[in-house]
């Protein structure tokens, strides 16, 4: 931060406007309603787009709140009932990392959207890898594990990651802790699953994120993921700091000092990038720097996996280069038997993170 600086900035503005008219708003809002089965509710679609319009035109982003309290910086201001829910879970979570009489607990993450379950018609390598990975935490190592299926994004009904508004890079103060961005009720972005991952990650002591390699990058469901977790590094949990989303107050709050909590900081990862054609390593290094940055730890050499699984193969023969490849099998185990050691080292206290004291001079 430059200190010499003394004002903070004016947030820049000039962007056209998104709004729609009535008509516009309506005709898509009803474009759910597509299947000739609804026909004989018209009317009642109708009242609906008629209430929905009013809580975008009135911009009720969340309908329902509550005074704050006595534990923020304004008790008087009025905070989402859901927000506040989602920042209890994440409490509870914390609890539970904190607990130290209760199992450690890894959270293995299903990177890939590919499912039997939808369009592709068959399961992904992904998820085999992380059965892989579950099966030998917990027979082996006796933790317990636990699998995020991004897949069910792209194949179960009401999943949803919206994509972040990048208000960290307005002011750091601006992106709250859990993101308050959505649910946004006016904007019908709403079923935003999050609120349910956050509590995973601050709950686990170790986590392992298995992906394929999507044109040269992560999926995007883990890109989604990804973008989201912003928050956990830097975030703010007082929402009353900015009043909401003001962006002015965010820059001052900013500029006055900000110490860039690490709401993840201590746990341990592993790392498994999977591909048939090009990009594995250059993935596996961003996830593995991604993680580093939030202050996780990596789990050590045999935890970090980059390998091709039917090299210019046929993608229809894809499982079963899988099969015949029983030494990448191993490798998962071996990067899941690593991760799970490490957090039970952790745990007796034998394996402390490096400069975990040290001061960083370039915090974000």
């Amino acid at each position: 931060m430059n200190n010499e600086l003394v004002e903070a900035p004016v947030p820049r503005k000039g962007m056209p406007s998104p709004r729609l008219d009535e008509a516009e708003f309506k005709s898509r809002y009803k474009e759910q309603f597509f299947d000739p089965a609804f026909q004989p509710h018209e009317a009642a679609i109708d009242a609906l787009a008629e209430v929905a319009w009013q809580a975008y035109r009135e911009s009720r982003k969340s309908p329902v709140t509550c005074k704050a309290g006595a534990e923020f910086a304004d008790p008087d201001y009025d905070l989402s009932v859901e927000w506040l829910s989602a920042r209890d879970a994440i409490r509870d979570a914390e609890k539970r990392y904190e607990d130290r009489a209760r199992t450690p607990t890894i959270l293995i993450v299903n990177g890939s959207s590919r499912s039997e379950h939808t369009c592709p018609g068959e399961m992904s390598k992904s998820f085999r890898l992380a059965e892989i990975a579950r099966s030998t935490i917990q027979n082996e190592a006796r933790l317990d594990a636990e699998i995020l299926d991004l897949s069910r994004l792209a194949s179960e009904y009401g999943r949803n990651i919206h994509p972040c508004k990048a208000c960290f890079s307005t002011a750091a103060a601006l992106c709250h802790w859990p993101c308050s961005c959505y649910p946004n009720h006016s904007l019908g972005q709403t079923q935003d699953w999050m609120n349910d991952i956050y509590p995973l990650w601050v709950a686990a002591h170790g986590v392992m994120v298995i992906t394929p390699v999507n044109w040269y990058q992560v999926s995007s469901p883990v890109k989604l993921m990804m973008d989201r977790l912003v928050c956990a590094d830097g975030g703010n949990p007082d929402p009353t700091l900015t009043h909401g989303k003001d962006a002015t107050e965010a820059k001052k709050v900013e500029m006055s000092g900000w110490d860039y909590p690490r709401h993840l900081a201590g746990r341990l990862f592993s790392v498994v990038v999977h591909g048939d054609v090009e990009g594995v390593e250059n993935v596996r290094r961003s996830l593995s720097d991604w993680l580093c940055f939030m202050k996780l730890s990596p789990a050590g050499a045999y935890a970090e996996l980059d390998r091709y699984i039917g090299y210019w193969k046929p993608y229809a023969t894809s499982h079963q280069e899988l099969d015949a490849n029983e030494a990448v099998q191993e490798e998962v185990r071996n990067a899941a038997r690593a991760l799970a050691e490490a957090v039970a080292e952790r745990r007796a206290g034998r394996l402390k993170p490096i400069g975990s004291n040290l001061k960083n001079p370039h915090p974000k």
